[in-house]
């Protein structure tokens, strides 16, 4: 087991089925980002710190969350990686929403091989009625903008969690302008440069 591998088991207590998912996420994701742009290149060696711990992190904050909408599924991160780790649990279910078709593709068959508590849906995220715990989103959009997407969900009672860079105090403040509401910031466990935003009470100005 390599070095990443074993330190995410340790740091998540991922049971052998769930590494065998994840594992099995990592193959189908190295054999289509051959042929399709889904993350780049160079991150898929780190894929367990870079893509798996940071997404599974999101769980610390919302242990008792069932229901999830990933905004911008993409490849599968953080959504993918939550359905895996919230497999078996009594009504867990992760919306997984992107607006491109070959995207959306590539997530459900990963969801079909996996047999995951998850829905992919193809289309715009603030298009989507859903009623969910917890709105998720990482490198979709500015904070602003993010909001814009995130306020239907969290007009049905959503919080949101949402992964972030080096940039989220600078993007909060800007979100401020046009929006009101609440926020706290905790430093990633995946790079510290990196940081989850819980957003609530959010209302346009």
């Amino acid at each position: 087991m390599s070095d990443g591998k074993t330190a995410f088991q340790t740091q998540t207590d991922a049971t052998p089925d769930q590494m065998d998912d994840l594992s099995l996420l990592l193959n189908r994701l190295t054999e289509t980002n051959a042929v399709m742009n889904l993350v780049g290149p160079d991150s898929i060696p780190d894929f367990w710190n870079r893509h798996a711990l940071d997404s599974a992190q999101l769980l610390d904050h919302a242990p008792d969350a069932r229901t999830w909408a990933d905004l911008g599924a993409g490849a599968g991160f953080p959504g993918v990686v939550l359905a895996i780790l919230l497999k078996g649990r009594d009504d867990a279910h992760v919306w997984l929403i992107d607006s491109l078709g070959k995207r959306c593709r590539f997530l459900q068959s990963v969801v079909d091989e996996l047999a995951l508590p998850a829905t992919v849906i193809n289309g715009r995220a603030e298009s989507q009625a859903l009623e969910v715990d917890i709105v998720t989103a990482r490198a979709l959009a500015p904070m602003p903008k993010l909001l814009t997407y995130a306020q239907p969900y969290m007009d049905r009672g959503a919080q949101g969690l949402f992964l972030k860079g080096e940039k989220a105090e600078t993007e909060l403040q800007e979100a401020w302008a046009s929006w009101t509401f609440e926020a706290d910031l905790s430093v990633s466990r995946s790079d510290p440069r990196g940081c989850i935003v819980s957003v609530r009470s959010l209302h346009a100005r």
